[in-house]
């Protein structure tokens, strides 16, 4: 028996199986019980929210839970909501904001995500090789492998990507949602050009309890892949489940430098560039001179003077691609 459920309400009741053509071929679940949906209704993928219903209920799913929501903000309450009832798989329909929000809620959890890219940039999804085809992406979910990923943690909340202050921080601020809305992975261009000219601040970095930097810099990153915001290939040796996060520091000053740093990162190594200074580690604390702005998986978040990072490692379960049944430790 599969479920028609009521947007919003997280209730299952009974409706009459509808099957759906797929590109990808016939779906059989996975030996899932309880499967929730957590979905920002203003992100399109597909034929849209109906499409995954009708796909989810043709593939044989019988407990489906089902949550939409304006704003990703809105998603951990949903997806705690889920916990309670008992999910064992989350579809999570949205961008990297909406992915990063239901990954700090799921952390350490017994649940799977299953990532419906449906945003901007979707990062996390493009670096374990999730497509944009819907029906795919929902055989992945359904059927695909289970792969334990580490997750940073900053300042108590939890990312899948990486997170970043000072220039980072004020270009995921100012890239607005109307701005990517209309120019996609553009917006973050067009935006980090009006703030190749911000001034650096003083920041002193210690990583697993040892001074690393203390100087000027623009902008630190903490990446768990390679790929970052805007799709600038920044940690070239990162794998999401190696049990470290990546550590940048960025000490361009000024339109030229900027140019330079950029370039280097998109043709060669980026830790070749002299203003460039990358290492690895578990635990890392910043102390910045001045309120600096920080971001998550491209949410911007308050100004602070402290950061506190380190690294969760196997925090989350995502399904990806690969051989129906498997398991992937990735360690």
């Amino acid at each position: 028996m599969s479920t028609q459920v009521t947007a919003g309400s997280g209730v299952a009741v009974p409706a009459t199986p509808a099957a759906v053509g797929s590109p990808a071929g016939p779906v059989t679940p996975a030996a899932v019980g309880t499967v929730a949906v957590v979905a920002h209704r203003k992100k399109t993928l597909g034929g849209g929210l109906d499409e995954l219903r009708a796909r989810l209920r043709g593939a044989g799913v019988e407990n489906l839970l089902w949550y939409e929501m304006p704003k990703s903000r809105k998603a951990p309450k949903k997806v705690r909501k889920a916990l309670k009832k008992g999910a064992e798989l989350v579809f999570v329909w949205g961008g990297d904001g909406m992915v990063q929000r239901c990954a700090d809620t799921l952390a350490g959890s017994d649940a799977a995500m299953a990532i419906l890219p449906a945003g901007t940039a979707n990062l996390l999804a493009a670096d374990l090789d999730i497509p944009t085809d819907l029906a795919e992406a929902v055989r992945i979910g359904l059927t695909g492998p289970r792969r334990r990923l580490d997750l940073g943690r900053l300042n108590g909340e939890h990312f899948a990507v990486m997170a970043g202050a000072g220039f980072d921080g004020e270009l995921i601020r100012d890239a607005d949602r109307a701005l990517k809305d209309r120019l996609g992975r553009l917006a973050y261009v067009w935006t980090g050009l009006r703030h190749v000219r911000s001034e650096t601040t003083r920041m002193r970095i210690r990583v697993d309890g040892t001074e690393w930097f203390d100087g000027e810099a623009s902008c630190v990153l903490f990446g768990n892949v390679g790929t970052i915001t805007g799709g600038i290939p920044a940690f070239d040796d990162a794998e999401p489940d190696n049990g470290c996060l990546e550590v940048g520091v960025a000490t361009a000053n000024g339109v030229q430098e900027w140019v330079r740093t950029l370039g280097r990162m998109a043709v060669g190594r980026s830790d070749e560039s002299p203003f460039v200074r990358i290492t690895r580690g578990h635990k890392v604390r910043v102390d910045v001179a001045e309120p600096t702005r920080y971001e998550l998986d491209g949410g911007a978040r308050k100004r602070v003077t402290r950061l506190k990072v380190r690294v969760v490692p196997g925090g989350l379960t995502v399904c990806v691609p690969g051989v129906p049944g498997a398991t992937v430790s990735g360690r």
